[in-house]
């Protein structure tokens, strides 16, 4: 791109990445060092986070069973309704140090760290140590990642694998090596078993980048690809086929699913269900999703920047499709190997099918979902800011680059203002610093120093890092949180941490059964088994619906002496066999009232 905007009428080759150099090291090691120092601060106010899978992670400290599949509870009736990798994570950090929130939420934490890491190593390889500065701290400064790497969710796994796929993909280009092309998709597999189908996104543009850019006869990019693609069916089908060929009968059932099968849950309920809603997903183009920000507002072309969207990831955005234009026009005659503008297609194809995805998806989609598309905007500003800088004595070049700077700092003070009297001289400060800016760049060219850049970095990451801190700053729980000053608890009313009284907590420890309870719903299982350490049974799976455990399965249970009570008051129970377990339990045994609940003595 440099080449390009310095001698427009030259087909020079693009100008290689500046070397590193020392000087850069120690700022580095400032971005890691606050990277962790934001998501590792005051890390348990939180609590447990997310019970749900706070209570999965505590059953892979106490079953390998449990571990492996993923389950609610270590005696391995259900699991939780996304694929275990994440959960393989957190599991064997509570077996080395411990069962706690703090070995509960580091593990994310840490992803968050590795990601801004690697993507730091990534952009710089393409463009400059700077450039990976830059999107290292966007990155680390975008709200919902600051949400989501100090929260117990799969997303902070599934985005540290996207952004190692990116940069294998971006080793792969250099010299059209097959082998970090695989290990792309060996990643890829990894975050369809942490987060499934929403792992592939990133596909069309890791294939569309090398099949292009890649230095080598086109009959050898394709087989490169196909050769990728089966080491994402490999790294992703072997726990496939292990579910399937294991016994039904000996492992817990697939939440989720309807037909006890992993492959259907990926393809249904966490997958096409997403995308077209139906198969349990209210859809977002006039049920649930469309009435409430929790469930991504109303689909359409503008949800990014929306009321649930926005103040979460769209900081950067308009900056971040600035960049990618301007990127692929200015590098519109460079040779078809050019890594500046294979850079940009790969991380520009990532933000755009991903982003389109969320916004036109009419299933469940949630606004913390958005930390999929933070790297992509990171990188994108980072290399597309820096070259325009480079090329700023080409006029259109400054122009672009005032034009980055001058939406940034607008669309801030939009997002600034949507949360009542927080910071309100913020706004005023960072609109005078993008005027001030974006004209210097228009009217100065290359006779501008680089405290014009450091006065435009700061412009760009006032809003969104001021948001951040006040992410970390807050206490979340629930399965729906956002971010900003405000604490966020169990928004959208599903899944929320209900807690459990002192007296049922303490009823269930002194238990020596398989299962202390059992209750309907997951939210109130996790719940109970936290508070008391012992398993309960989740009947029905997180939403009731689930067909585990059938009637038979329960009388079974109870006649051999494994549960000891059963609680009513589950959230969201669904039809099917929980409703026939909670007729049979009454008709056969007297309830009791303890911590203003109704519990029946199985034993």
């Amino acid at each position: 791109m440099t080449a390009t905007l310095d001698r427009p009428a030259v087909a020079a080759a693009p100008v290689p990445p500046r070397p590193a150099t020392n000087r850069h090291r120690p700022l580095v090691g400032l971005l890691l060092a606050g990277t962790a120092a934001l998501y590792l601060w005051n890390l348990t106010a939180s609590g447990w986070a997310n019970s749900f899978y706070a209570a999965a992670t505590q059953a892979a400290t106490k079953s390998w069973q449990a571990w492996l599949f993923g389950s609610l509870d270590a005696g391995n009736v259900i699991t939780v309704d996304k694929p275990p990798a994440s959960l393989w994570l957190s599991g064997l950090f509570g077996r080395v140090f411990g069962f706690s929130s703090w070995s509960v939420l580091a593990p994310q934490a840490l992803c968050g760290v590795a990601a801004v890491g690697l993507l730091y190593l990534t952009v710089k390889r393409v463009s400059s140590p700077a450039a990976g500065l830059v999107a290292g701290a966007v990155l680390a400064l975008t709200p919902v990642a600051t949400l989501m790497f100090r929260y117990n969710h799969p997303d902070a796994l599934l985005v540290l694998l996207l952004v190692a796929g990116a940069y294998a993909v971006t080793r792969a280009v250099e010299k059209a090596s097959w082998r970090w092309l695989a290990l792309a998709g060996v990643f890829v597999g990894l975050g369809f078993l942490t987060k499934m189908m929403q792992a592939f996104l990133v596909l069309p543009a890791f294939a569309l980048v090398y099949l292009l850019a890649a230095p080598t006869t086109l009959g050898r990019r394709i087989a490169h690809v196909l050769g990728a693609g089966v080491a994402v069916v490999v790294s992703a089908g072997w726990y496939i086929a292990l579910v399937a060929l294991w016994p039904a009968g000996s492992r817990p059932y697939i939440a989720g699913s309807t037909n006890d099968s992993l492959l259907e849950l990926a393809l249904g309920y966490n997958g096409l269900g997403r995308i077209f809603g139906g198969d349990g997903n209210p859809s977002g183009t006039g049920g649930m999703g469309a009435t409430n920000t929790g469930f991504g507002g109303v689909s359409g072309i503008g949800r990014m920047f929306g009321t649930a969207f926005g103040t979460e990831v769209s900081w950067l955005l308009p900056a971040a499709l600035i960049a990618l234009g301007a990127g692929l026009w200015f590098t519109r005659r460079q040779p078809r190997t050019d890594r500046t503008r294979a850079a940009l297609l790969l991380w520009g194809g990532w933000l755009v099918v991903t982003g389109l995805v969320f916004s036109l998806m009419s299933g469940i989609v949630h606004p913390y979902y958005a930390v999929a598309l933070a790297p992509a905007i990171a990188a994108l500003v980072g290399i597309g800011g820096v070259q325009l800088w480079r090329g700023r004595a080409n006029r259109p070049a400054a122009v672009a680059m005032a034009a980055m700077v001058a939406v940034t700092a607008v669309w801030s003070v939009i997002l600034l203002q949507r949360t009542d009297s927080w910071l309100p001289w913020l706004s005023w400060l960072i609109l005078a610093g993008g005027v001030l800016v974006a004209t210097a760049l228009v009217v100065g060219g290359a006779r501008l120093g680089k405290w014009v850049a450091a006065v435009a970095l700061v412009v760009a990451l006032a809003g969104t890092g001021a948001y951040s801190v006040a992410t970390a700053a807050q206490t979340h729980s629930g399965s729906i949180p956002v971010s900003g000053p405000v604490a966020s608890e169990g928004m959208g009313g599903m899944r929320g941490d209900g807690g459990s009284s002192t007296e049922l907590a303490a009823l269930l420890a002194d238990t020596d059964t398989t299962w202390a309870a059992a209750t309907t719903g997951a939210t109130s299982a996790a719940d109970l088994e936290l508070a008391s350490g012992k398993s309960v049974i989740a009947i029905g799976g997180w939403n009731g619906g689930d067909p585990a455990p059938t009637l038979a399965e329960f009388q079974s249970y109870v006649e051999s002496g494994k549960i000891a009570y059963y609680i009513t008051g589950g959230a969201m129970g669904g039809p099917g066999g929980d409703s026939e377990i909670a007729q049979w339990v009454a008709d056969n045994y007297d309830s009791t009232t303890v911590g203003n609940q109704t519990v029946y003595d199985l034993r």
